[in-house]
């Protein structure tokens, strides 16, 4: 069975303390058990969530949506998202299954990322590594004013923004996420070819604003 891998690479720095880690909890618990009860996703779906602050953590490794269990996470910290993207290009070119010459591999991966701030130091080599890496749809958020939309530009063209990382927007950004990894569960269990862009997405909702 060819497997959907979902990468979530997310932001747990010290700034993201308080309600915007509480919002990002819940909506991880909301994504989760709404996919539990999609029987495409459940076909083929599989999420990795990867935390960056000082350090890059992959805090869960690539599981099949029904034995999916939550990982507890921390805000504190700096935000080293060059060693995110490493991180997140290692563990796609280790989970990933490949196609061979006589089976054909996982689909190419959907990855979320989301972050609330600027690079604590150079993250140069990180994006370098990220550009490598075999990737289906990635879509950058941008969640709350301080977040720097030109940065996350030069990782996707996809990139959302939330104007405030409160609970109610950043569960409007998983509850999309979570619809968005449906959408993709579906086309391929009726046959369709990989999803290239945004557009193959669901619209949206008013509290994930698209940057063009």
């Amino acid at each position: 069975m060819r497997r959907l891998p979902v990468y979530l690479v997310l932001d747990t720095s010290g700034s993201m303390s308080g309600e915007p880690i509480e919002a990002v909890k819940t909506g991880m618990q909301t994504l989760v058990s709404e996919l539990k009860q999609d029987p495409f996703a459940l076909e083929t779906a599989c999420l990795s969530v990867i935390t960056f602050d000082s350090d890059a953590k992959q805090v869960s490794p690539l599981t099949p949506i029904g034995t999916f269990v939550l990982p507890s996470i921390l805000a504190m910290g700096s935000t080293e998202l060059g060693r995110a993207l490493s991180l997140t290009a290692k563990c796609i070119a280790t989970d990933v299954i490949k196609t061979t010459e006589n089976a054909k591999g996982d689909w190419k991966p959907l990855v979320f990322l989301m972050t609330d701030g600027h690079p604590s130091s150079d993250w140069a080599s990180g994006l370098a590594d990220f550009r490598a890496a075999k990737t289906g749809i990635v879509v950058a958020c941008a969640a709350g004013q301080q977040a720097d939309e030109s940065i996350l530009k030069q990782i996707t063209e996809n990139v959302v923004r939330l104007d405030v990382a409160d609970g109610a927007t950043i569960k409007a950004f998983f509850k999309w996420v979570s619809s968005s990894i449906s959408t993709g569960s579906q086309k391929i269990e009726h046959g369709a070819s990989e999803m290239g862009s945004i557009a193959d997405l669901p619209p949206p909702p008013k509290e994930v604003q698209l940057v063009v």
